[in-house]
């Protein structure tokens, strides 16, 4: 078992990213059976959800002509479009079924706010706005975080940077993530987190 001050972070292992799901990552299923083995080596484990109302902003069908995965320009800037996903109370937005949520103490959910995404587990994609994790893990005594989930190039990678930035010890396993890889995204996002001092490993 890991120290009390490390934790499991959950990156938004729902229906929609996996295979079958609006937004399916490639081979996303394949993450739920070694971070289902993790669990037992935490002794505090948080999940994140993505959980958006059916009108975000973040998806292509909110705006006449434009197509999913491509970018516009926010308030906050620049925002990849994305397909209707995650949608509150519906089954893409429910954790996939052979996750074991029974083992978690705490669920995040981000994106709900109709004007602005939230990739990371910690803040909206405003960079300011928080979600209330760190100061869950701060109550706890957490100062060393593993992430794990999908997709790594996106809510994986912006929680990695956020929680470095936070001054946490951050660690990603890579074995138990899967990314989109867009236009590079994969590569760009291991880059990063090696740049921000997250163990890659």
């Amino acid at each position: 078992m890991r120290p009390e001050t490390h934790a499991l972070i959950v990156i938004d292992v729902q229906n929609d990213f996996c295979g079958g799901g609006a937004l399916a990552v490639p081979d996303g299923s394949a993450v739920v059976a070694p971070i289902n083995a993790l669990m037992d080596e935490f002794p505090t484990i948080v999940l994140s959800q993505d959980w958006h109302p059916e009108d975000h902003r973040s998806f292509a069908s909110q705006h006449e002509g434009k197509q999913p995965l491509e970018l516009m320009e926010m308030h906050y800037g620049p925002q990849v479009l994305w397909p209707d996903h995650c949608v509150q109370g519906s089954r893409g937005a429910h954790f996939h079924p052979e996750l074991r949520t029974d083992a978690a103490q705490m669920i995040v959910r981000k994106g709900f706010r109709p004007t602005i995404d939230s990739y990371s587990a910690f803040f909206e994609n405003d960079r300011t706005t928080p979600t209330g994790l760190e100061g869950y893990l701060r109550a706890r005594g957490v100062d060393r975080i593993t992430l794990v989930g999908l997709a790594l190039d996106f809510c994986v990678h912006y929680s990695a940077i956020d929680a470095a930035k936070l001054g946490f010890a951050v660690d990603v396993i890579t074995d138990a993530c899967r990314g989109i890889d867009l236009d590079g995204s994969l590569d760009a996002a291991h880059a990063n987190m090696r740049d921000a001092g997250v163990q890659v490993l």
